[in-house]
């Protein structure tokens, strides 16, 4: 399966380039390479054609969903991308604010509406022939060739990072390197950086590859930057695990873990809603009540969704199932937990989100800091361990003894009776084939 979308990812990359190239030869009568790589790829439309390609499979024969999720999906990935592109580049590289109902000038709804009949164009059509020419190539080959292009678009991003940085403005003068071969790879790293830098101000004039200095902060997680980002990650890890734990208790009758670690009451779940629902949404903040409801329902259904299909396809574990609820989409969405999340929305910015953003901001910075990398370090090591049990848990459910001493120490310490007090909610599936394919 890697194998395939491997080929789709660049595939969908290229063909988006080709696309832009088009629209804006059409439109200034003139070629201009509107990628932001040297590579004719843009991997926006790699990430949002591997991640249709993935997820939609389930609900190819619902042409609606098909087409809402696709838009969703590609809607969120192109104002991620565009953002990242303004921080870096002091500049934008597209600008929608002509179009009706836009969002910051980066997604407005004709073009989402676009963005969803291609996703059912790649779903119902599009996979299915680039499978059957991909496996045309013969897979020793391929898996050559995909080496190949994974390691020049390494190289390639490295070189447009660096340029996106401004790095080429604080490197010491070429005359200044003693030893003669570091000179020269130095000065063939300078015209590199330059060409990079020259081709992407032809495409957007405006562009700006010289980072201003920022001013040293005298309050901790001030904003909506990185330290307040993981903050709120383990207190929305911490507080979803204990909410669903209360509701299950209500609903269920008896206590149950709810937890996605083998370490401590944290869902992961809802750590990464909380803090990608205040990267996204916090410049809307002030927004209507209605507005945080109705974009909250939305991309709350969809990130709920991308999750549960995540989860199947990594661990082959179905962690949670609404089949016997109405309304619910292949079993892993339904209407009234949507409409939860966009509640939640509402509730999130108009109560929580103030209270414990000054909470946050109360902490003095170097302690805060240090806190701060201690729970990353935490809970980068309790995900590993996590994985790596759920994996086992799966192979022993499949009948597969232990091959290494690692997953001999698995067996002993997360055997299954403690995987099913973590996670009494999971059921075994076999590893989906090709999701790309539908």
């Amino acid at each position: 399966m890697q194998y395939e979308l491997g080929w789709l990812f660049f595939i969908y990359s290229f063909l988006g380039w080709l696309l832009e190239v088009l629209f804006v030869a059409i439109r200034r009568r003139r070629y201009v390479d509107r990628g932001v790589l040297n590579s004719p790829l843009c991997i926006v439309y790699g990430f949002a054609g591997v991640i249709i390609a993935v997820t939609m499979p389930d609900i190819r024969e619902s042409t609606f969903f098909l087409f809402l999720f696709s838009a969703l999906y590609a809607t969120v990935i192109e104002w991620i991308a565009g953002h990242i592109l303004e921080r870096a580049t002091d500049t934008r590289w597209w600008d929608y604010s002509h179009l009706p109902m836009n969002l910051d000038g980066y997604v407005a709804l004709p073009v989402s509406v676009l963005w969803g009949i291609l996703g059912v164009v790649v779903v119902k059509w599009g996979n299915p022939l680039l499978l059957d020419l991909i496996r045309m190539i013969p897979q020793p080959a391929g898996v050559i060739i995909l080496g190949v292009l994974f390691v020049l678009l390494a190289v390639d991003a490295v070189d447009t990072v660096l340029t996106l940085a401004g790095l080429q403005n604080r490197l010491p003068q070429v005359e200044a390197v003693g030893n003669r071969m570091a000179a020269l790879t130095l000065k063939m790293g300078l015209w590199l950086l330059g060409r990079t830098e020259r081709r992407m101000v032809k495409a957007n004039p405006q562009a700006s590859f010289t980072r201003a200095k920022k001013a040293k902060p005298t309050v901790f997680a001030q904003g909506c930057g990185f330290y307040k980002i993981v903050m709120l990650f383990f207190i929305g890890s911490f507080l979803g695990d204990i909410a669903e734990t209360i509701f299950c208790r209500i609903t269920a009758g008896y206590w149950m873990s709810r937890s996605s670690v083998v370490w401590g009451p944290f869902s992961i779940v809802w750590g990464l809603a909380l803090a990608l629902a205040t990267l996204l949404l916090y410049r809307y903040k002030d927004r209507s009540s209605t507005f945080l409801f109705l974009v909250g329902t939305l991309l709350g259904g969809a990130y709920e969704y991308l999750c549960s299909v995540f989860t199947e396809i990594v661990f082959g574990t179905v962690f949670w199932d609404y089949s016997a609820i109405p309304f619910n989409l292949a079993g892993r969405v339904n209407l009234l937990y949507c409409f939860f999340w966009g509640i939640a929305a509402v509730v999130w910015f108009r109560v929580c989100y103030p209270v414990l953003s000054r909470w946050i901001e109360k902490i003095p910075i170097r302690p805060g800091k240090i806190i701060t990398w201690c729970l990353i370090v935490f809970m980068s090591v309790n995900v590993v361990v996590s994985s790596a049990a759920l994996s086992r848990y799966t192979a022993r459910a499949n009948g597969e003894p232990p091959a290494s001493q690692w997953e001999v120490y698995l067996d002993e310490h997360f055997d299954d009776e403690r995987m099913y007090a973590i996670y009494p909610k999971a059921v075994h599936t076999e590893q989906p084939q090709a999701p790309a394919e539908g």
